[in-house]
């Protein structure tokens, strides 16, 4: 017994037009028209043209009952920079290499057939309410994540990896990650916790909606989607042969009984040190200073 059409706006990677994953997105839209949906399927040769055709799509009179996001980590916050604090619930169908925040809302992140079946089933029933997190002093205005916002070691890794021409793919995100390694250093970092000072000297730094980052990297162990709370990750300085060997134990999370990792947890955190680009959702954002503000129960989610 399906409850009644609905209407819903699909969003495509623009990145997924070749590859293995570029049959998802008309895969997705052909099984939610057989469930009788309306589908606006969208999708536009970059970034910024889908984000612009979306928006359009949202403002309308009608507005959807949900957008629906083909993709990865990037997708994800394409989809919550646009339906973050508007009540419209968002999809998800993870395509991407991390998927780090659909596994978060428990989505299967290596079966789209699976997604896509929770996907139908999640729009029979009222979506899950979570956390977001806003995120100001940036050029451009506000925008919004869903899972964390990288400020140290792994956010200085993205910006070089970015600033690179060659080699295309994961094999660049090495490179940068061994030429960053080779020059770890500690950085002061100014922190304002829930209007409270605290400065503290550290080599990676993340404020934390969602438990993991980098496909996997359970940075912040004990976050929760949905406690009104950000959870701030910090190693303190540590020698390069003892921050290789932390490495590991993040992924399996027993990082956090080391004497070098601290967490604290706060609503509003503001973060500056000179130099540093900060990274949320794996996408950049913009130099430090910057305020995180957590809004409880602005995201929908269909799980």
């Amino acid at each position: 017994m399906h409850s009644s059409p609905k209407r819903i706006v699909v969003a495509i990677n623009p990145n997924a037009s070749f590859g293995k994953t570029r049959a998802v997105g008309p895969t997705v839209v052909a099984a939610l028209k057989r469930r009788g949906h309306e589908v606006v399927a969208l999708s536009a040769p970059d970034f910024d043209g889908l984000v612009r055709v979306v928006r359009q799509a949202l403002a309308e009179p009608a507005a959807p009952d949900a957008l629906v996001v083909v993709g990865g980590d990037g997708m994800v916050n394409l989809g919550v920079n646009l339906v973050a604090g508007t009540g419209i619930p968002l999809g998800i169908v993870p395509t991407g290499t991390g998927n780090d925040f659909a596994a978060g809302i428990g989505l299967p992140t290596g079966d789209t057939d699976a997604a896509i079946r929770v996907l139908e089933e999640a729009l029979e029933r009222a979506p899950r309410v979570i956390d977001a997190a806003r995120v100001s002093g940036l050029p451009e205005g506000e925008r919004w994540f869903a899972g964390v916002l990288s400020a140290g070691f792994d956010a200085a890794v993205n910006e070089r990896a970015n600033g690179m021409r060659r080699p295309k793919g994961a094999s660049r995100y090495v490179i940068a990650l061994m030429a960053e390694l080779a020059m770890l250093k500690s950085r002061r970092y100014a922190l304002e916790i829930d209007g409270e000072p605290y400065s503290v000297d550290s080599c990676l730094l993340s404020i934390a909606n969602n438990t993991t980052i980098g496909g996997g990297m359970k940075v912040a162990p004990d976050a929760l989607l949905d406690d009104g709370l950000l959870d701030v990750f910090i190693v303190k300085p540590v020698s390069r042969l003892r921050f290789i060997r932390l490495f590991p134990k993040v992924f399996s999370g027993t990082h956090k009984s080391l004497d070098v990792v601290e967490f604290r947890r706060g609503r509003v955190v503001s973060i500056a040190s000179p130099g540093i680009v900060g990274y949320a959702d794996g996408e950049r954002f913009g130099p430090l200073p910057l305020t995180v503000e957590l809004v409880p129960g602005s995201l929908s989610v269909l799980v």
